[in-house]
């Protein structure tokens, strides 16, 4: 290239220069900028991050890890497992010595979220985990310039807690999440609180709480241990206080078989002799009996006790059947009773006179007088018959013949006196008619008797069956309002 040549291109270099940055203006395009400073800052912390030691300086330094949680919602409590299933939201805070920088030379950016799996994470794990949950995948964790490391992250918690049933359904349960390290022993990782325990005791803020369980307060506290007097492990337990709420089974377990047992007491009321109260009671048992075949599956099962409702329902069946039983024995006390003798006189004592006393029976002084009535009307017909017949038929009483001083006059002939052989026939008649009423009057005085003693005896069982109905409801309601109020 000549000189000359070299020159003119010199002199277009300007204009050609002036035309390209007209052109770039008119088309639109803008200079490519230098790296954003997210990148350039994520490149300058994670390119000779080693995450697989801990982000110490000075391996003696402990680090410390502050953890918190919230209860969101109490999925299920499988009593016959022991397994409690929470839903949690859960933060991790530590410092990492090696994720710190100057926000001046990565424009003021003083915050970066970085992949949890490219960094340090402690190895804190729950003691009580039976099974892994189905929880939601957190792949970042937030990172100050000062290392300050915050992991948050909602987890499913699937853990063993000893369920006590014994209360059901007014029963509270409480069951400890322990949070440690899995390896690192206290001088290489340290726990602590995030919050202030009285914060953490009471904070609803994201529970859910439109579910069965009610959570009273979450307890925290904090303690060593060491296996074997080795290494001391830190660990940080929460206690998780949640109580059942009793509408549900309140309204399908409890109100039905109270109906059942108010039903059977207004039973008695029925006149037992009459055989009404048997089939009415023996229907009230065997809906019972089905009522508790249906409740059997609601019923929480465990190998290591019963529920205080199951006893419940067992005393109420047995008291159900000591009631038919009583039905059963006064109504076969005060029926067929025409080949039983009176009533003895001891249990005409014992019952119609001080029990009626005792249980304030108007009707008293004629229960202990009936018998001794019935005796005497007996006694009096049969003599004044016996001395209308003879009178009758002209035979004299010689007393009577005495006191009167021979003053009535002999028969006129003895065959006046003795009578055809028709009216004998009819006199005989007459004698087996009267004898027979007798007979039956003296079966209804001994059936009127029994069924005096059966009224007595049904009003006294009554009454004591019902001082134990209100005995056992009074105790069991006592017992129930103080374990739900506790």
């Amino acid at each position: 290239m000549t000189p000359a040549t070299l020159g003119v291109l010199l002199a277009l270099l300007p204009l050609a220069s002036t035309l390209q940055s007209q052109g770039t203006r008119r088309g639109g395009r803008m200079p490519e900028p230098t790296e954003p400073a997210l990148r350039r800052l994520s490149h300058y912390l994670l390119s000779h991050y080693q995450k697989g030691t801990r982000p110490v300086r000075d391996w003696r330094t402990t680090t410390n890890v502050a953890i918190d949680l919230m209860v969101y919602a109490i999925l299920s409590v499988d009593e016959k497992n022991q397994v409690l299933t929470t839903y949690i939201w859960y933060r991790q805070h530590w410092t990492d010595e090696f994720l710190r920088w100057d926000p001046a030379r990565f424009d003021n950016l003083t915050q970066i979220s970085l992949p949890a799996e490219s960094i340090w994470v402690p190895d804190i794990l729950i003691n009580e985990f039976v099974d892994v949950g189905k929880s939601p995948h957190v792949p970042y964790v937030y990172v100050g310039h000062h290392g300050e490391v915050q992991n948050l992250k909602p987890i499913q918690v699937m853990t063993a807690c000893s369920l006590d049933i014994y209360n059901f359904p007014f029963d509270v349960q409480n069951c400890s999440l322990t949070f440690t390290s899995w390896l690192h022993h206290i001088r290489d990782i340290n726990l602590s609180l995030w919050r202030q325990p009285e914060l953490v005791k009471f904070d609803r803020s994201v529970f859910m709480n439109q579910g069965e369980w009610e959570l009273l307060y979450v307890l925290s506290h904090f303690q060593e241990f060491s296996v074997k007097s080795s290494d001391s492990y830190a660990e940080m337990k929460f206690y998780v206080v949640i109580r059942r709420r009793p509408l549900f089974y309140t309204v399908s377990l409890l109100l039905p078989s109270i109906f059942l047992m108010v039903m059977d007491i207004v039973g008695f009321y029925l006149p037992p002799n009459s055989g009404e109260r048997v089939s009415f009671k023996i229907t009230l048992l065997l809906g019972y009996s089905v009522f508790l075949i249906i409740v059997s599956d609601t019923l929480p099962a465990t190998a290591v006790g019963t529920p205080l409702i199951g006893i419940y329902f067992v005393v109420c069946m047995a008291l159900l059947v000591i009631s038919l039983t009583e039905t059963i024995l006064i109504v076969r006390l005060v029926h067929k009773q025409d080949l039983q003798p009176h009533v003895p006189d001891w249990v005409r004592r014992l019952l119609l006179e001080r029990a009626a006393i005792l249980l304030c029976i108007r009707d008293r002084k004629k229960f202990s007088q009936s018998r001794m009535q019935s005796s005497d009307i007996s006694r009096q017909v049969e003599n004044n018959d016996s001395t209308a017949k003879l009178n009758h038929y002209g035979r004299e009483d010689p007393q009577e013949r005495k006191a009167a001083g021979d003053a009535m006059p002999a028969p006129t002939s003895a065959g006046q006196a003795d009578g055809s052989p028709v009216t004998w026939d009819v006199l005989r008649e007459i004698t087996a008619i009267r004898q027979f009423l007798e007979k039956r009057e003296e079966f209804r005085d001994v059936a009127r008797e029994w069924l005096q003693v059966g009224y007595v005896l049904d009003i006294l069982l009554f009454r004591a069956y019902l001082v134990a109905v209100l005995a056992y409801t009074i105790t069991l309601g006592t017992l129930w309002s103080v374990w739900q109020d506790a």
